[in-house]
């Protein structure tokens, strides 16, 4: 593959910003009308196993009852059903890893590959329909990626970059050598080395920007997706986002995965997302070093990575799922 060019910055439009959620909000729906029927949250597992040794990190939830997963150990992508709790590998892995992973409304996951960039999978059949290096750089970490109707989005925890793939007619994908990298500048001030930097990715309320949690510091930047500057939020007197990980974004509300601390914080944005007010902090006794989440009918879903344990192929990984 030709190396990936850092300019010039993509050209976004406000409309394909301000559309962002509509890359998933009307996901493909798998499996039959009959098997699509509503069910309350009351009727749905609250833990959903997973194959043992899986190691999950990344989660994606399209319009249907369905949960895709992918694994740290062999990159193998899992479908569990939200409804029975039953699921299977659809994907086998490329023997590398797989970080976070987002669905569009074509069927499509796009999946951050840590060291080995970035690939996307046909959710019917398992197919790998493209891989890509995101970047020469060394060392990189890809580690979670965000759709606009235009884009896919990939942060790296290594490296003060953000990585745009941009999105043709009909959602076609680009080839390797139309892979943009965006520097991150303004507040954004990286540590060196292999510390987790940028982590989560998501958009501002309006649409116009993009938020990015930098692990290691414990903060929350708003990026201009035409420049790379950034702006640190101001989240008034709640403690610093160490440890944040996913980030989910319902309205005006941004659910942050706080991994190590086994909860997700929750905050009121304002709509450009420079400021947010501290809400409440969820919890609950199954999390066991949750990375990410998503959300299925006013019910969040989050994998347990279970970083404190040793991973052994006899190791138990779950979903937990929690009330907004």
């Amino acid at each position: 593959m030709a190396p990936p060019h850092s300019s010039p910055a993509p050209h976004f439009s406000r409309r394909g910003l301000l559309t962002a959620g509509a890359a998933t909000a009307g996901a493909v729906l798998l499996g039959s009308p009959a098997e699509a029927a509503p069910h309350s949250a009351r009727t749905r597992p609250s833990v959903i196993p997973l194959p043992d040794g899986f190691r999950p990190e990344g989660i994606a939830i399209g319009g249907g009852p369905y949960a895709y997963l992918g694994s740290l150990g062999d990159g193998s992508i899992y479908r569990a059903d939200l409804r029975t709790g039953e699921g299977r590998i659809i994907s086998a892995g490329p023997g590398t890893p797989s970080v976070g992973l987002k669905l569009d409304d074509r069927g499509r996951l796009f999946v951050a590959g840590r060291g080995q960039g970035a690939r996307v999978v046909d959710a019917r059949t398992g197919e790998v329909l493209a891989s890509y290096t995101l970047t020469t750089a060394t060392p990189t970490f890809a580690n979670d990626v965000f759709l606009t109707p235009r884009t896919a989005w990939f942060t790296d925890s290594f490296q003060p970059a953000l990585y745009a793939l941009p999105l043709g007619r009909r959602g076609a994908l680009p080839d390797a050598d139309e892979i943009v990298t965006l520097p991150l500048s303004g507040d954004w001030s990286q540590v060196p080395g292999e510390t987790v930097n940028a982590n989560g990715i998501t958009r501002t309320p309006d649409g116009k920007a993009l938020l990015v949690v930098q692990s290691g510091v414990g903060g929350l930047h708003r990026v201009d997706p035409r420049t790379g500057v950034t702006e640190r939020v101001d989240l008034g007197d709640a403690a610093p986002l160490t440890n944040g990980d996913g980030l989910l974004l319902i309205g005006r509300t941004l659910y942050v995965v706080q991994n190590r601390q086994n909860a997700i914080d929750v905050f009121t944005l304002a709509a450009d997302g420079t400021s947010g007010v501290f809400v409440k902090r969820v919890t609950d006794p199954d999390f066991d070093v949750p990375t990410t989440v998503a959300e299925y009918k006013g019910t969040l879903y989050l994998p347990n990575a279970r970083f404190t344990t040793t991973p052994t192929p006899e190791t138990t990984y779950a979903v937990v799922a929690v009330e907004r």
